[in-house]
């Protein structure tokens, strides 16, 4: 007996059996009742101590391992890769997916598939438009960024501020803006470093650092990845860094304002818990940070020549010594 053997049996057959093969093996392996996706905007020291927050207040609020699987993706910090770990997600029949960062959660609203959408550790969430998204809710990460800029602006002349931030994390989009509204009413410059990868940031601190009086840097993925990169460059040319980024000034950045991941992986399970049917019902409003820090380095002030007023002192809930 002849066996016809047809052309996508050798090429486009097989090929599509290995895709299937491969995506299954990525599948979880659980026996969970429900299903939830998680998703973070980069591989960050800050979203990985949120999620192991939410991890744990999950627990605590009845849902274990057994009854509840959670499928976790940490994509390369481009568009197609956030959207396609979402649609993995979606394929799994998440019923809710979980969102940290600005880029993860525009993805996850976007990319979701009907799925209710829980954010945490997103600055800006209303002036991105993720807050107003059908089906979203969640944790918003903005401080009020004046008052971290001003701990240098007020006591140092600064004609030009620099501003690191990637026009493909629309978080920090949000963040340029407010540098440039509170650069006009000092009539300062905002010179914008606008870095999506590792090359394009040292580039453009080489060049433009000597013409700086500040430096803001952005809680972009590239910019979080290499942050101490940053604040060496920036010591080298005597010039203050300011960022909104956990732990900044413990590397060498003058002044941080932060908000607390854990705090905010415990509101998004809060969040969670209650779209996923437990802990009452009614309407579900967008969480604020409670704990807003301000953190100055005495360290790089003194290396810098500033003096610090008291009053800003006075203000800060951490001082690094």
């Amino acid at each position: 007996m002849t066996v016809q053997r047809f052309p996508f049996m050798r090429n486009g057959f097989i090929a599509f059996l290995i895709a299937v093969l491969l995506f299954t093996l990525a599948l979880p392996a659980t026996t969970a009742e429900r299903m939830i996706g998680v998703v973070l905007s980069g591989d960050l020291p800050r979203y990985r101590e949120a999620h192991r927050a939410f991890v744990r207040s999950m627990s605590q609020q009845g849902y274990s391992q057994e009854s509840l699987g959670i499928f976790l993706q940490v994509p390369n910090p481009d568009q197609l890769s956030w959207g396609n770990a979402v649609r993995k997600c979606s394929a799994l029949g998440a019923e809710l997916i979980v969102a940290y960062g600005a880029p993860a959660a525009q993805a996850a609203v976007r990319e979701g598939g009907g799925a209710h959408v829980v954010y945490a550790d997103v600055y800006g969430p209303i002036e991105t438009g993720i807050a107003q998204a059908k089906g979203a809710v969640g944790v918003s990460a903005k401080v009020p960024l004046v008052t971290l800029l001003k701990t240098v602006t007020e006591y140092r002349p600064n004609r030009t501020i620099g501003v690191v931030y990637s026009s493909r994390e629309i978080g920090t989009m949000v963040q340029l803006k407010e540098v440039r509204r509170y650069a006009a009413t000092i009539g300062a410059n905002v010179q914008e470093l606008n870095v999506t990868n590792y090359a394009a940031l040292e580039e453009r601190l080489i060049a433009q650092l000597p013409k700086l009086d500040s430096l803001f840097v952005g809680e972009s993925v590239v910019a979080s990845r290499n942050f101490d990169r940053i604040v060496h460059l920036a010591r080298e040319a005597k010039v203050p860094v300011l960022s909104t980024m956990p732990g900044a000034c413990e590397k060498g950045a003058l002044a941080s304002l932060e908000i607390s991941p854990t705090e905010q992986g415990e509101l998004a399970a809060e969040l969670a818990s209650r779209l996923l049917g437990r802990g009452g019902g009614g309407a579900l409003a967008m969480r604020q940070p409670r704990q807003i820090d301000l953190v100055i380095n005495l360290k790089v002030a003194k290396a810098l020549d500033l003096n610090i007023p008291f009053q800003v002192l006075s203000m800060a809930t951490r001082v690094v010594k």
